[in-house]
């Protein structure tokens, strides 16, 4: 059986009085696949803040794979949402995803010949080796959340954490981007908030819904659950779905 990465346990939280995670008890196994969901201010972003540590629980324990939030972060891969950016700012594709690999620069401010190597290498996990020297700023939305990706890759994360990553994208580019998580899954544990719960649904073995509590549940069961209208449209149409 897969080892635990995250463990979070009776984990609360508020913001001054006002109560936004409540007694969450989650364990994630390394190789899983896990799409959070739930509706907009259920605490899917405070949550994700809570496991890199940018936020201290108010009650209970974050570990991963043994150790605190923050000690762990150097093997935390955190891919944004793309939602704007300045198409003018000059700067290259190879240097965006070169960002990933600041933590390692040399004492002169220079990466070694290996950090150069898995760049390329995180370029062509996510097919954009050809667009390294290609200005970020000329790529479509989908294309730059591949190097969004490929960024993250970059410091070989051991879990990869991705805040909606296909909200802003056509439907092609939503599937390559779910082919290549689907293929890194092998070697990682991923994280990957989404509302488009009817293409998730097809990719994913377990899916958290978080609403102010979380709770862990297999596409079948999100099916029969949210077939009631919460949250979203009924799924009528997923394969998954319970008659």
């Amino acid at each position: 059986m897969p080892s635990p990465a995250l463990i979070i346990d009776q984990v609360s939280f508020s913001y001054h009085d006002t109560s936004v995670l409540e007694d969450i008890n989650i364990s994630v196994y390394e190789g899983d696949f896990i799409a959070l969901f739930g509706p907009n201010g259920g605490g899917k972003t405070t949550l994700l803040q809570l496991i890199m540590g940018f936020l201290q629980p108010k009650k209970g324990k974050i570990s991963l794979w043994g150790s605190s939030p923050c000690k762990s972060r150097p093997y935390i891969g955190y891919v944004p949402q793309i939602t704007r950016f300045d198409k003018q700012f000059p700067i290259t594709v190879e240097e965006v995803v070169q960002m990933g690999c600041l933590s390692r620069l040399s004492f002169w401010g220079t990466l070694k010949a290996e950090d150069k190597e898995m760049t390329l290498e995180a370029l062509e996990k996510v097919g954009m080796a050809d667009f390294r020297h290609r200005s970020f700023g000329q790529l479509s939305g989908g294309q730059a959340q591949r190097v969004l990706i490929a960024r993250a890759l970059a410091s070989h994360p051991k879990l990869l954490i991705l805040d909606e990553p296909t909200a802003s994208v056509d439907p092609k580019a939503e599937e390559e981007i779910l082919e290549i998580l689907t293929s890194l899954q092998r070697n990682l544990t991923i994280l990957m908030v989404t509302h488009d719960l009817q293409t998730i649904i097809q990719k994913v073995e377990k899916l958290l819904c978080v609403h102010r509590n979380a709770e862990m549940l297999s596409p079948p069961e999100v099916c029969e659950h949210f077939g009631l209208g919460l949250y979203h449209s009924p799924l009528i149409k997923a394969n998954f779905c319970v008659k």
